[in-house]
């Protein structure tokens, strides 16, 4: 039997979650898990529904959950489910969640200068996630986070100090991995929009992040980590 993963994307439309997430779920499906997609919260709402997944990717910039949905997805994850996701989708999702938060490891709350070009440096090349993968240079949002001193984190950027001089040469955590009781759990800080997630190490790293999280080979579906772009 195959092994599942459920999208569940909505929230602020600026991080293009459906265009987002129609660009990464082929990849999964071409490394063998079943899809699933959708649009609501209610997907979240009973963690015995979502134990027959082996992975939830949440793609939803703030919100709420109910406590239920809280609760829920967080006693799934507790229980062997995997988390994985990106950007704002996972990692400014539910703010008011403080559970969640200390699930995924980690919070945004600044991007200082906005889109700005910046290096991202592997630090665990030995990782499935990351090995092979190159430091790498890119042109998004940099993000700030408060971020969780158990994680494991596989690569960082180093901020300027511009324009927040109080902040300069601060490594932070771009990609990192958890446990979480059962759970395995994944975070990229990178993927404001599609364009991100088509830069070929965001792709590869996103892809393997996702399959390590379901428990799956993160090799499989013949990925690569070259720049080349994903086709529309």
């Amino acid at each position: 039997m195959s092994q599942q993963a459920l999208f569940v994307w909505g929230g602020w439309e600026g991080h293009e979650p459906k265009q987002s997430v129609d660009l990464i779920a082929p990849l999964l499906r071409s490394a063998g898990l079943d899809v699933t997609v959708r649009d609501t919260l209610a997907a979240l709402n009973d963690s015995e529904s979502l134990r027959q997944y082996a992975v939830v990717i949440p793609c939803w910039t703030m919100g709420q959950l109910t406590d239920r949905q809280e609760r829920s997805l967080v006693t799934a994850v507790r229980q062997g489910v995997g988390l994985a996701g990106w950007h704002g989708g996972m990692g400014d999702a539910f703010r008011a969640s403080t559970d969640y938060q200390f699930m995924v490891g980690g919070q945004f709350v600044a991007h200082p200068g906005g889109i700005i070009d910046y290096r991202v440096e592997i630090v665990d090349s030995t990782h499935p996630i990351t090995r092979g993968v190159n430091d790498f240079q890119i042109r998004s949002e940099q993000y700030y986070m408060h971020v969780d001193p158990s994680n494991h984190v596989l690569a960082v950027t180093e901020f300027s100090g511009e324009p927040c001089a109080w902040i300069v040469g601060c490594r932070m955590p771009v990609v990192w991995t958890r446990p979480f009781g059962e759970g395995r759990v994944f975070y990229c800080s990178i993927g404001h929009g599609a364009e991100d997630l088509r830069i070929g190490e965001v792709r590869e790293i996103v892809r393997r992040g996702i399959l390590w999280a379901a428990g799956a080979s993160p090799d499989a579906g013949g990925g690569g980590v070259g720049t080349a772009e994903v086709a529309s």
